[in-house]
């Protein structure tokens, strides 16, 4: 019974072993070569840079995305297709409780160059590997109202509305590497900065430094 009780253990250590290296493939693998020399980072001026008011956003969202959405049960019927996004090699999602976790195929693509883009120019710094954070993506109507009673801020007709805008914290980000040296909030935010100021100059998107939130508002352009 002994050995029995051992072999099981064992097997059972073999399982989690694994599972452990099929997690590996679920890393992303960075598009560039890490440098000989890290890249000097240059820190954005976020209010200048970042000032699109909700009206250019919600100019876009309204000619590029859905019709709003009363409640989550319309999601089915919606006037464009979506697609969910979920937690991935570019980005965490977390969990959402005013927002439902999907875009117009436009602004996942987008979302998908900000994650991927990120670590990418993380190698490049010579930091260690992060994820960026999704904290809100599309809301109907009745995720809006739920939120207005929470945030005054809130608006009612949000850009998220259209499945064009989700957020991105900048005071948080997920830690890919426990073992990795630890780089600063600041460090990160900066260089989430030059991803979004980059793209924004290509036309890619529209973004506002949200400071209340903590986040970048980003609405897909095209």
């Amino acid at each position: 019974m002994k050995n029995i009780g051992v072999s099981v253990l064992l097997f059972l250590v073999a399982i989690v072993i694994a599972g452990c290296s099929c997690s590996n493939s679920d890393v992303y693998e960075p598009r560039v070569e890490r440098p000989e020399k890290a890249t000097r980072l240059s820190y954005v001026k976020f209010g200048r840079e970042f000032n699109d008011m909700n009206e250019t956003h919600l100019a876009v969202a309204q000619s590029i995305g859905i019709e709003p959405l009363a409640t989550r049960a319309d999601i089915e019927n919606a006037s464009r297709e979506l697609v969910y996004i979920e937690t991935s090699k570019a980005y965490e999602v977390e969990p959402l409780t005013h927002s439902s976790p999907l875009l117009i195929p436009e602004a996942a693509a987008l979302l998908k160059e900000i994650g991927e883009s990120f670590q990418d120019s993380l190698v490049r710094h010579h930091y260690s590997p992060y994820k960026v954070i999704v904290t809100s993506v599309l809301r109907t109507d009745e995720d809006v109202k739920g939120l207005s009673r929470r945030n005054i801020n809130a608006s009612k007709r949000s850009v998220h509305c259209y499945g064009t805008t989700f957020d991105i914290t900048y005071k948080r980000f997920h830690r890919i590497d426990d073992d990795a040296d630890e780089t600063s909030q600041a460090k990160l935010k900066a260089v989430l900065g030059e991803v979004l100021r980059d793209l924004k100059k290509q036309g890619r998107c529209y973004v506002k430094h949200e400071i209340k939130q903590a986040c970048f508002h980003i609405t897909v352009r095209k």
